[in-house]
């Protein structure tokens, strides 16, 4: 591989995206994007607001750090196992209230719907790193895919036609037309239980990270890392990313195989979201969880060898974007 020049992608420039066994699928007349601040006033004026309170809340208690702790990994659990493992690849399956419960809690980090997240990604799995992935830090740069796509006006709609087995359920569409909404009760009430402190910290903060962390894995994690397996992207591993996302940094183990709950493939890749979810399944809360057999970590899918630095190692196209969705339900009937 190529080595990357991050500096590069740090200034916002696009880069072509580095060869890795076969041409990627470019969008005929596809323009490049940039990112524009005034598309992302919001965006900023929600960092402006949360600095200023801070300061007017004064050095934050233990208390305040361990709420906002226990924010961030609620909602990183809701984002990695909710949004993205189950609602973008349906990699296990549950009944419908967890399913709300899980839609729910990462609604409430303001990542946008479910279903907007949900399409968006599986577009990205799609399309990965060529013009038409929207948030390839090699096509459009760096600050582009870390937070400038999310809030551009071209990509404010919901493509429902990605997401139609979500789409059945009418409180997931709820909860993506309203996804501001459910926040507004949950401040007012660690507002009246904690005080001004715990919501600064709990609510606005903690949002601020989760945003941050979940955003390195589309700007970083294409960038910085190692790569195990010949795909046709440039997905790689990073530990440090994996601890700060609860397993999310195996990227490269996750675009070899989308369809596995599992990211970090072996014992010592850490991976704290599919650890909790073996938790749920031994409660019956969670079932079915699509594991990758022995096989696919050894890389071997469709008869032939895609580890990287194998003999006659080939690329493979990212499989199992999602797992099964259109031929069994993810919930059980209710």
């Amino acid at each position: 591989m190529n080595v990357v020049d991050v500096a590069e992608f740090a200034k916002g420039g696009a880069a072509q995206v580095p060869q890795v066994g076969q041409e990627n699928e470019v969008a005929p007349g596809a323009k490049p994007v940039r990112f524009r601040w005034a598309d992302n006033a919001v965006f900023a004026g929600f960092h402006t607001a949360t600095a200023i309170m801070v300061y007017l809340a004064g050095v934050p208690t233990w208390g305040a750090l361990g709420l906002c702790l226990f924010a961030y990994l609620v909602g990183m659990f809701a984002i990695t196992a909710g949004y993205h493992r189950y609602f973008s690849h349906r990699t296990y399956r549950t009944s419908r209230a967890f399913q709300f419960v899980m839609a729910l809690l990462g609604t409430l980090t303001l990542q946008k719907g479910v279903l907007w997240w949900s399409a968006h990604h599986r577009k990205h799995h799609k399309y990965s790193d060529t013009e038409k992935d929207i948030h390839s830090p090699f096509q459009h740069g760096f600050w582009w895919a870390h937070m400038g796509w999310i809030m551009s006006p071209a990509y404010m709609a919901t493509d429902l036609e990605q997401v139609k087995d979500l789409a059945r359920f009418r409180e997931l569409r709820w909860l993506n037309d309203h996804f501001i909404l459910p926040t507004i009760p949950l401040c007012a009430l660690v507002l009246a239980i904690g005080g001004f402190q715990a919501m600064v910290w709990g609510c606005f903060v903690s949002v601020i990270l989760l945003w941050h962390g979940t955003f390195t894995i589309n700007s970083l994690s294409h960038v910085w890392g190692s790569r195990t397996y010949a795909t046709t992207d440039t997905s790689r591993n990073n530990a440090l990313l994996a601890l700060i996302t609860l397993g999310e940094g195996w990227h490269n183990n996750h675009h070899f195989h989308a369809a596995s709950v599992r990211q970090g493939f072996r014992w010592w890749q850490l991976d704290v979201s599919y650890m909790a979810l073996c938790v749920l399944e031994k409660l019956g809360i969670v079932w079915g969880l699509k594991r990758p057999t022995d096989d696919v970590v050894a890389g071997f899918v469709g008869g032939k060898c895609h580890m990287i630095g194998a003999t006659n190692a080939e690329t493979v196209e990212p499989t199992g974007i999602v797992a099964e969705h259109a031929e069994e339900p993810a919930v059980a009937a209710v």
